[in-house]
């Protein structure tokens, strides 16, 4: 599909609401898959509660980030689009606009950086973006992503901290308040906070809770200060590892997230074992961050609540999946 062929989308000056999370699913919909709703029996044996999981390692390019990605290309000017976009990933985010950026014809840079997934930057090169790698750490490479959106004239597509991604990853929250109206509980994984915004905007009221490692805590640490505070993110779950929370995804936050819960390392990689094992999903460490927090009796429920655990993403590299799965 190439550009001019679907709706556009704006969002609201004030930040992001309900009906702009509508108007992000009307400027993507028909172009990424409506993920699907499990049930986990062992899940809901556990907690006493019904638990559902809503898989979204199953959209196109393995994460939900393509929703968010779609909806910010979806606004590109024929200007914008001509010169280009441009931003920063650990990996699932590069994909998602590495992806969309090829089917809109579009010409995409990512910033990574030394040490980042080999499998993430290989995959994103694969969809034809260019790929940054002169820094070693997220940090330095927020510093060179600035000094390349200036130097080049691209329009940044961020990955979280911004109106339309966040509506495009609210999508999420739309899908399962629709194919299960009696959810009470999301539990959703945090990175910058661009999905745990989306999905809290879409909820309606329902409780929102988050989950994010010990070892990479933007969120945790931001709603404790108040603002967002930088971090050195070392968690084995590179998808929940920026190296701060957005502004606007804490504002949202702020409002409509009851808690976030933290995860040790061993929890993340517990989760991922269940996963791999009980559900039968091939899911990344930062996906199973949510089915952790529920196995570890971190999400406070009720006996016989309706929960959904976002499962985010499945994009892992063989070594590292097989070290977690095989329990070294």
């Amino acid at each position: 599909m190439t550009g001019g062929s679907h709706a556009s989308v704006s969002v609201s000056d004030t930040g992001t609401r309900l009906e702009d999370v509508r108007a992000a699913r009307d400027a993507i919909g028909g172009r990424l898959h409506r993920t699907p709703m499990l049930t986990s029996a062992t899940l809901s044996e556990q907690t006493g509660a019904r638990i559902h999981l809503k898989a979204e390692l199953f959209q196109k390019t393995g994460s939900f980030k393509v929703r968010g990605v779609l909806t910010n290309l979806a606004a590109l000017s024929p200007d914008e689009r001509e010169r280009g976009v441009i931003s920063i990933s650990a990996g699932n985010h590069a994909q998602a606009l590495a992806w969309g950026a090829r089917e809109e014809g579009i010409d995409a840079l990512l910033v990574m950086w030394k040490g980042a997934s080999e499998a993430k930057i290989e995959a994103t090169r694969a969809y034809g973006a260019q790929v940054d790698l002169e820094t070693s750490s997220p940090a330095e490479a927020f510093e060179r992503l600035a000094q390349l959106e200036e130097e080049t004239g691209r329009t940044l597509v961020h990955a979280f901290d911004h109106p339309l991604t966040i509506a495009g990853q609210g999508t999420v929250g739309l899908e399962i308040v629709e194919d299960l109206p009696d959810a009470e509980v999301l539990v959703v994984p945090i990175g910058g906070g661009g999905l745990i915004s989306g999905i809290g905007v879409a909820a309606e009221g329902r409780r929102v809770i988050g989950v994010e490692p010990e070892l990479s805590r933007a969120m945790y640490e931001a709603l404790a200060a108040g603002e967002p505070v930088q971090v050195e993110p070392a968690s084995i779950a590179d998808g929940l590892s920026p190296p701060f929370a957005g502004q606007r995804c804490l504002e949202i936050c702020q409002e409509l997230v009851e808690r976030v819960v933290l995860l040790t390392e061993d929890e993340i990689e517990e989760g991922m074992r269940f996963c791999y094992r009980t559900a039968k999903l091939a899911v990344e460490p930062a996906g199973a961050a949510a089915v952790a927090a529920l196995l570890a009796g971190k999400v406070p429920l009720s006996p016989g609540e309706t929960a959904v655990a976002v499962v985010s993403g499945g994009n892992v590299a063989t070594q590292t999946a097989v070290a977690i799965l095989a329990g070294r």
